[in-house]
């Protein structure tokens, strides 16, 4: 149960609700993810504008974005997140083993597996990644603009992982599939010592 109120929109003060039209309006409903964060209209604002602003960047398509989202949340070990993206994954085209990739900061093909590991050395680096990292990212044909939205969707990110993790938001998506068993130890081998999974 959540441990702050999810405002409900019978409940709403002015502001709130103004904003819940501006959620409603883009994604059809209001997550419970929005109802929490209503509590600080201004941290909802601020969180729609954000993510609005580098939703329209062209340094990375919404599939990369969803990677980054996938990625992030994994490493956080945030469910609500992890239900989100997975399910709006889905809906921008990415298949249930592609969203397994990225959670295992893998991917399907070499511009996803770059989106991944990136997103993974900026998260863990808390952005000091390499020279060999960021070349590698380039490599895979990103340019300035993607490092830096990569760098905005990691911060964006691990905004809504810490808000939910420490709200523990009602998740209000379907769980994320479980990660197939050693997953995660496969993950970490080919991001340390770069052998293929």
């Amino acid at each position: 149960m959540s441990r702050l109120p999810q405002v409900a929109t019978d409940q709403a003060t002015k502001q709130q609700a103004e904003l819940f039209e501006l959620v409603k309006s883009k994604l059809g409903r209001v997550p419970n993810l929005f109802r929490a964060l209503a509590n600080s209209p201004a941290a909802l604002r601020g969180y729609l504008e954000f993510s609005g602003a580098i939703g329209a960047g062209e340094g990375l398509s919404a599939q990369q974005r969803e990677i980054v989202a996938l990625t992030v949340g994994e490493a956080n070990g945030c469910e609500y997140c992890l239900a989100a993206h997975s399910t709006i994954g889905k809906m921008v085209g990415l298949s249930p083993e592609a969203i397994e990739a990225a959670r295992q900061s893998d991917g399907f093909d070499d511009a996803s597996r770059a989106v991944a590991r990136f997103a993974k050395s900026v998260l863990e680096s808390r952005g000091r990644v390499s020279d060999a990292e960021l070349d590698a990212f380039r490599d895979a044909g990103f340019g300035d603009d993607g490092v830096v939205e990569v760098v905005a969707h990691v911060a964006l990110n691990v905004y809504t992982n810490f808000f939910n993790n420490l709200v523990e938001t009602d998740v209000d998506f379907p769980a994320a599939a479980p990660l197939a068993a050693g997953a995660s130890d496969e993950a970490a081998c080919s991001t340390d010592c770069g052998c293929a999974v």
